[in-house]
This record gives structure tokens, C-alpha cells and sequence, in this order.
């Protein structure tokens, strides 16, 4: 029997009931021979680490623009404590882990550089040479592996994956302990990932805050701090349990009224105090959206000046080149736009041979 099937029967065997099974995975667009040793969903999780797009999240902003600091989260280091975050979900729950990683580990790829900042630019940037186009990350994470990776061949995931990336985020919503909206996940491995997301981020965020000297652990109300923990470690445990104890067998995935409840307030304090009024992070909303906006439009003047894949599809129509300069800077990391930028716009010092 080869390692796979061995660990097929395993999953249908150990796993629960509602959990998904990778020998019963509804496949890929493109069918291929299985792995002799990884089941489905163990192989779309290697596909994506060892994607292009994966090693760029390490130099991505999460909050805190271009972080000098060695401690301050990335988006890599985010999509770590998700999936860390998840799996301890999921064993607890007898849910697919490997499903659950593979989510994880994919369901940011498209962030561009800047963070959310970056998001608004690029999409402002975007419309103003095609009024039709739109752009956010996670529509840009499903065009990553299903059309850019591989030289423009795409990933070829498993629908189940694909599925947890496309409907991974809420947004600013709340969390509602009564069930989610109708854009859930279709398994219950992508709706651990969707509130392990929220769960992961609430708590890093807000110890890099404090390390920021945005806020301090007092600014975080009393009444948030007494349902989830003082600590970073004592939240995340209170949120994990509260899921692992609140989820019916069959799901949805959810937590109590209670600690829902807080932790709906902690996103909104967090949205209010560090997102959105804090002078560190604002402070350089603005350089960011000059960064990308003059990228735009000298890549848009200049497409034969990107790399030769996305030069070579903007020659098909203007609409296709606006297509092209956008996928080319969503991929930039936050230093590499801003190297683009210094080369292209700061005046060079002269130098006489």
C-alpha cells in the first residue's frame, strides 16, 4: 500500500465525520496522477510554500509599513501563527489539518506591498486606467495560484483549497456566535482558518502596538481584557478553547455569545485606536499611495520595463497592460517597491568616471 492511501484510510478512519477527506476531494480543474506519498491537500500545501509568491510575504507589511524592527509581524509571520492557530483547531475538532495549512498558508498570498494602505492604492491606481478593474487581495490570492505561479500555469489546487482562500476573510464584519454570514467556507477546515485569521491577527496586532508605543496594555479595555486574558498567550488560549468547546460536531465553526462578543470589541477598538487614528501607522499612508500610484503609471507608460511575462501579455490591449501592472507591483514587496521607486523617481547623484 503506498504512503498515501495509508494516510487516506487514516483520515476516514480517525477524522470526523464532517471533517474532509482528501480521497473525497471534488479534484482539480486539471486532472493529474495523485502523489505516491502526499495525499491532495498535502500537496497543495507544498505547492504553496514552496511558491514565489509564498518567501515574498516575508518582506510585506501586516500593520507597521516596511518594519525595520527584527520583531514586528510580516505577512509571513501572520500566515505562521494562522496556521498554527488553525491546526490546534483542527486537532482538537479531529478536522483535516493538512486541509486547514494549505488554507492558511495560501489565503494571503495576494497582499501587495503596504498592507491594507497598499490594497486602497493599488485598487485606486488600478481604476483610474480601467475604470472596470478592481483589485483586493483576496481575489488577487486566488489569481496567484490559479494563474500566475508557475510561469502562468497556476497551482492547480484542490477545490477545497481554493474554496478556503476565496471566503477566508470577513472584513470588519463581527463575528456573530449564531452562525456567520452566507460566505462561508464550504468545509469546516476553511471556516477554522476564517476565525483563526481573526484571531491570530486581534492579538499580534495588538502586541505590536504596544512594542510600537502605540498603545499600552492598559489603553485595551477592562471589560475586553476580563472575558479573553492579559496576556497575548492567555487570549489566544481563551479564543482556541472557546471555539473548540462552542463548535457543534457538525459546525459551524464558532464561539459563545461572551467571548464572541469581546472580541468583537477588540476588533473595533483596534480598527479605531491603531488602524485608523494612529499617527506611527498613518504617518506614511500617504508616501505609500505616491509609491504605488507613480509605479502604476510609469509601468503603464513603460510595460516593456516589467519582466518579460507581463510585457508580453500587456501588448494584447490597453485593458490587458492595466491587468499586467497591476499584478506586477501586488507581487512587489514592500522594499522592492520602494527601490522601484527610488530608481525611477529620486534624482541620482552624478558621478564622473
Amino acid at each position: 500500500m503506498l504512503p498515501r492511501e495509508v494516510t487516506e484510510k487514516w483520515e476516514i478512519k480517525w477524522l470526523s465525520p464532517y471533517a474532509a477527506k482528501s480521497l473525497y476531494s471534488k479534484g482539480r480543474k486539471k486532472p493529474e496522477p495523485k502523489c505516491p506519498i502526499r495525499t491532495d491537500f498535502q500537496r497543495d500545501r507544498d505547492r504553496i510554500l514552496h511558491s514565489k509568491a509564498f518567501r515574498r510575504l516575508m518582506h510585506k507589511t501586516q500593520v507597521f509599513i516596511a518594519p525595520r524592527g527584527d520583531h514586528y509581524r510580516t505577512r509571513l509571520t501572520h500566515t505562521l501563527e494562522v496556521a498554527q492557530i488553525a491546526r490546534t483547531i483542527c486537532r482538537a475538532l479531529r478536522l483535516n489539518e493538512d486541509l486547514a495549512e494549505a488554507i492558511t498558508l495560501g489565503h494571503d498570498l495576494g497582499h501587495p506591498p503596504f498592507g491594507h494602505e497598499g490594497e486602497a492604492a493599488l485598487d485606486a491606481a488600478y481604476k483610474e486606467h480601467d475604470p472596470d478593474g478592481s483589485f483586493n487581495h483576496v481575489d488577487q490570492s486566488l489569481r496567484i495560484v490559479e494563474t500566475l505561479e508557475r510561469d502562468g500555469q497556476g497551482l492547480n489546487l484542490t477545490y477545497e483549497v481554493l474554496d478556503g482562500i476565496a471566503y477566508h476573510s470577513k472584513g470588519m464584519r463581527d463575528w456573530d456566535p449564531r452562525g456567520d454570514d452566507q460566505h462561508l467556507p464550504s468545509t469546516l477546515e476553511g471556516q477554522v482558518v476564517r476565525l483563526a485569521d481573526r484571531i491570530a491577527y486581534v492579538n499580534h496586532d495588538i502586541d505590536d502596538a504596544i512594542r510600537a508605543g502605540v498603545l499600552t496594555l492598559e489603553d485595551v479595555p477592562s471589560e475586553i481584557r476580563k472575558v479573553l486574558g492579559e496576556t497575548h498567550s492567555a487570549r489566544i488560549t481563551t479564543l482556541v478553547l472557546n471555539v473548540i468547546e462552542s463548535t457543534p460536531p457538525s459546525g459551524p465553526v464558532t464561539l459563545s455569545e461572551p467571548v464572541a462578543s469581546a472580541l468583537n470589541r477588540l476588533k473595533d477598538f483596534l480598527f479605531e485606536k491603531v488602524y485608523q487614528d494612529s499617527q506611527q501607522v498613518k504617518a506614511e499612508t500617504e508616501k505609500c499611495q505616491v509609491v504605488i500610484s507613480s509605479l502604476f503609471k510609469y509601468y503603464y507608460h513603460h510595460p516593456n520595463e516589467m519582466p518579460p511575462p507581463f510585457c508580453e501579455r500587456a501588448r494584447e490591449s490597453d485593458k490587458e497592460k492595466a491587468r499586467q501592472v497591476c499584478d506586477y507591483i501586488a507581487g512587489m514587496t514592500d522594499r522592492y517597491a520602494i527601490d522601484q521607486f527610488y530608481r525611477l523617481f529620486v534624482p541620482q547623484g552624478w558621478q564622473v568616471a
